[in-house]
């Protein structure tokens, strides 16, 4: 992850078609071709030689103090005034983001369409979003708001001293990660769109689980755990296939953040410390960001396959050092 090796998968059905000229009665025809922009961010640090630098045996987490959007520090985009799809992922080691999109030292309302790989079922208005590593979100901007030549900054303005997790407090002046300029002429019409509805969500009813189970993400024995164990070849659950469970998944600690990733299935998060999500989590998800002592339960449905599957702490430095749980859907 920290060389790179990240990247994306785009899918696209009868729904998001990934063309907005698609005149089907279902296509939502949101900005699409090369209006619909991956944008993998990460940071890293670097030694006097310009070659990367990773200290490989800090087991608390790593932070870089530079801000690379698709592998380069600090670029800048030259966009069309018109909306664009922006997907946004969080690919660093250790660090969490809290990012505004600015104009003129303003910060500026954007329109959040998806979370993880899923479209949510409503379009979220946000001045902000912050993503925990593997983290997604999806937004649109339309840059047609804004003067021709128009500089805006995509910033971070969360403080990180460490890799265990952010500080309580933010930057007096935010990181800038990426540079958007409106200068480039409109190559032709925009017939991208933003409904007030984009996907129906499947049901997800808690009466339907056949037990509830708790997973605590902490530290033992001077190493990263899951239910104070370390990562083994022993299943830690087995749920049955065509069941569904609640997952608890739980940070008691306020020393660290734990963005928990549970492979094979997206689950939907019921309640976050107690009360409903917000609206930009209401959607289907794989990753389920800890802050310091946060508890999310979460709805899982085991359909379609049987198989060994993990579920681990996307602070990579954490799950390299052992939070990591294998667990089984059995027949």
């Amino acid at each position: 992850v920290y060389r790179g090796m990240a990247g994306f998968f785009l899918a696209f059905d009868h729904i998001d078609t990934g063309d907005e000229n698609d005149q089907s009665s279902t296509a939502l025809r949101l900005p699409s071709g090369d209006y619909d922009v991956p944008l993998l961010i990460s940071d890293k640090q670097f030694d006097s030689s310009g070659y990367l630098a990773f200290d490989q045996f800090n087991g608390d987490g790593f932070v870089g103090d530079k801000w690379l959007v698709n592998g380069k520090i600090q670029p800048r985009f030259h966009v069309e005034p018109r909306k664009y799809r922006l997907r946004l992922l969080a690919a660093a080691t250790s660090r969490v983001w809290d990012l505004q999109l600015r104009w003129q030292n303003r910060v500026q309302n954007v329109i959040q369409i998806a979370n993880d790989g899923n479209l949510l079922p409503s379009p979220v208005l946000r001045s902000n979003v912050t993503l925990g590593n593997a983290e997604r979100a999806d937004l649109v901007v339309d840059f047609s708001r804004f003067p021709v030549g128009s500089e805006l900054f995509l910033t971070n303005r969360l403080k990180h001293l460490d890799g265990r997790k952010p500080e309580n407090d933010f930057l007096a002046t935010p990181d800038q990660v990426l540079k958007f300029i409106v200068d480039k002429p409109l190559a032709g019409p925009d017939n991208s769109r933003v409904l007030g509805r984009l996907r129906e969500l499947p049901p997800a009813n808690p009466a339907e689980a056949v037990t509830t189970r708790n997973f605590n993400f902490g530290r033992s024995g001077g190493v990263w755990t899951v239910n104070d164990r370390e990562s083994d070849t022993r299943p830690i659950a087995t749920p049955k296939k065509g069941t569904a469970e609640i997952w608890n998944l739980i940070n008691s600690s306020g020393g660290w953040s734990h963005p928990v990733h549970i492979h094979f299935e997206e689950g939907r998060i019921l309640q976050r410390n107690g009360a409903a999500p917000p609206a930009h989590e209401r959607g289907r998800k794989d990753v389920f960001m800890l802050g310091p002592n946060e508890r999310v339960q979460v709805f899982l449905r085991f359909r379609d396959f049987t198989g060994k599957y993990v579920m681990h702490c996307h602070n990579t430095i954490y799950e390299d050092h052992s939070m990591m749980a294998r667990w089984d859907i059995v027949d």
